[in-house]
């Protein structure tokens, strides 16, 4: 019996699997596309219909291209698991080898208590496992509000007196913020990545636990032609209804399109930016980040960075993958629609400078996939504005032209997307496309409700099955909003405005959207609803009873984003059971340590909440033990 794999599989089997992946999402595509041709033909292939079927095939090829991961994960998880992946190459963890490994957290104006609680979470549970002399410790702050740097600071000093981690957890402070993130990583490297052979990327609000990291460094020493390892960061401590929702989907759905994606990945896999292991040595050496042609938004400075590195990776000769099996790897999503909106616009101009390294040479068809796929998660949505203001378009040519449909037309006729068409037709399109859309969560339900102690889990069968339903119908009501937001992330880019680093808000902030910021927010989205929902019924009620899942949730988007970001509606779902997840259920100690430390935190700090925003700077001025550390 084999003891450990290859870290890269035999190309004729890989090149198998792909051919397979791909030629799935074209016979999807191929038979949708069919079909909207053979609509489109009842009524003449004219300049718009031309228009309409080729968005149509685009936009059903990026369907299709989940579905067929999901399909593909599917087949991997009823086989028992893929023989092939990273992590079976290490049997245990009893006698694996370590070398020396930073863990670097970039941070910019982050709360501090929820930084360093954090950080002393993660410190404890790698001193439980007696390999704490492998890792050193980085806080690396970008933070440039002059109190935020004195209260940094402060809690560094007293967590490594406190955990007794002088020498092992380091603070340092940019003075000049270059490039971000990515620029915040780029300085530390060049002063101490040569000290340590691996580095482990953390965001503000992650947590992985001990036997989590040493799993990345042992893997990566088995696999010594592996450059990067990117785990499957679970949701987690979500307080408001958006942020409980985001989780549980996470949870539940992520694990059928992980393995899909491994099966067709293998070495070649992408990087997320956080919560992965990276080999210094060539990332140092081949990742340095290119200035895009032209000025921002567009050129400059890459803002998704991470996509990038793992391509120059890749082109490296260097293996990258992802091993979203390891367990013990969390991440906070944001609490609001709204705080979702806002990383977006910043995604959202990241991915669309990928166009420009789509043909950039020397990279690999599967980095160029993944490039194509991250400017189509946000170039997709006004692709789909498009086609239904096109359908609108369509109708209302219909509803004018004194043959619509006329007495010598033979057949059941109906409109669906815009087209007067026969209804069996019509109807398995319909059906075609709602299968691709919704199958791949009644599978992940399905196969959770099979297995007993997974059902118990998420709450237990009953309340698994109401919290799916519950989920899909805000996933429905989203969908047009968060349409809406990237179509006018992307026109704005297009137009060349760019976009500020902001802080962000994590899963445990704030309680809610307030009145003025919903309305200022959702306000143009609400009135194009209305005019666009009106004009629809004026000229056909039909139609407009076809395009209501997008026009209606528009018009509601104001209350719809105010309920969602209640963190006591969020509690409330809680307490009835729904949307709980396996890390609330059965929560891991770190987590639960996370959670103590900053109630008692934030219980202490409460007192001083209503002092001058200035307090921390105050202290260095005044206090002379602080004075004397800064």
């Amino acid at each position: 019996m084999r003891l450990f794999l290859t870290e890269k599989m035999n190309p004729r089997r890989l090149s198998r699997r792909r051919f397979l992946f791909f030629s799935a999402i074209f016979a999807f595509t191929s038979i949708a596309a069919w079909f909207m041709a053979d609509l489109l033909w009842t009524n003449g292939l004219l300049g718009l219909e031309v228009a309409l079927l080729v968005l149509f095939v685009i936009l059903f090829a990026h369907v299709a291209a989940g579905f067929c991961t999901a399909l593909v994960g599917l087949y991997v998880i009823n086989r028992g698991g893929d023989s092939s992946r990273i992590t079976a190459t290490l049997p245990s963890l009893d006698d694996a080898t370590l070398a020396s490994t930073a863990i670097v957290m970039p941070v910019f104006n982050e709360d501090v208590s929820r930084v360093f609680e954090g950080l002393r979470v993660v410190f404890r549970s790698v001193q439980e496992t007696r390999r704490l002399e492998h890792f050193d410790f980085f806080v690396l702050s970008d933070s440039n509000q002059p109190n935020q740097w004195i209260q940094e600071e402060v809690a560094w000093v007293e967590l490594c007196k406190q955990v007794g981690g002088f020498g092992k957890i380091f603070y340092r402070k940019r003075r000049h913020s270059i490039n971000k993130k990515a620029g915040n990583v780029a300085d530390f490297l060049r002063r101490w990545g040569r000290r340590y052979r691996y580095m482990i990327v953390l965001d503000a609000d992650s947590i992985m636990t001990g036997r989590a990291l040493v799993q990345l460094v042992a893997l990566m020493e088995r696999n010594p032609h592996v450059g990067i390892i990117q785990t499957a960061p679970r949701i987690v401590n979500g307080e408001t209804l958006f942020a409980r929702v985001q989780s549980f989907s996470s949870r539940l759905y992520s694990p059928l399109f992980l393995a899909g994606l491994n099966y067709w990945q293998q070495h070649e896999a992408n990087y997320w930016g956080h919560n992965a292991v990276i080999r210094i040595k060539p990332f140092i050496e081949h990742c340095s980040l290119p200035d895009l042609p032209g000025s921002e938004p567009f050129g400059g400075r890459i803002l998704s960075h991470d996509f990038v590195e793992a391509a120059l990776m890749r082109k490296a000769g260097w293996g990258v993958w992802l091993a979203g099996d390891v367990e013990g790897t969390y991440e906070e999503g944001p609490p609001t629609l709204i705080d979702s909106a806002k990383r977006d616009r910043r995604w959202s101009q990241g991915n669309m400078q990928h166009a420009w390294l789509l043909t950039a040479r020397g990279f690999r068809p599967a980095n160029r996939f993944h490039l194509l796929m991250g400017v189509m998660g946000y170039v997709s949505s006004p692709l789909w504005l498009v086609f239904m203001m096109l359908c609108t378009i369509h109708v209302f040519a219909q509803v004018t032209s004194p043959l619509a449909f006329s007495a010598e037309r033979p057949g059941d006729y109906t409109s669906l997307f815009g087209f007067a068409v026969e209804i069996p037709a019509a109807l398995t399109l319909f059906v075609f496309t709602m299968l691709l859309l919704f199958l791949p969560k009644i599978v992940s339900v399905v196969s959770a409700l099979g297995r007993a102690e997974e059902a118990e889990r998420f709450g237990g069968k009953r309340r698994l099955i109401v919290s799916g339903l519950v989920e899909t119908l805000i996933s429905a009501l989203l969908a047009p909003i968060n349409m809406i937001f990237n179509s006018k992330f992307v026109f704005f880019t297009l137009l060349g405005q760019g976009v500020s680093w902001v802080t962000q808000r994590r899963g445990t902030e704030g309680d809610g959207t307030d009145w003025r910021e919903a309305i200022i927010t959702h306000g143009g989205q609400t009135a194009f609803g209305l005019v666009w929902g009106v004009c629809s019924y004026i000229i056909s009620p039909p139609f407009f009873l076809w395009l209501s899942p997008v026009v209606v949730p528009l018009v509601f988007s104001i209350p719809i984003s105010i309920l969602l970001s209640q963190g006591s509606v969020g509690r409330g779902a809680r307490r009835l059971g729904l949307f709980l997840t396996p890390e609330e259920t059965f929560p891991p100690y770190e987590l639960k340590r996370l959670q103590q430390n900053l109630a008692e935190c934030y219980r202490h700090l409460s007192p001083f909440e209503p002092l001058r925003a200035d307090y921390g700077l105050m202290q260095a001025v005044l206090d002379p033990y602080v004075n004397a550390m800064h």
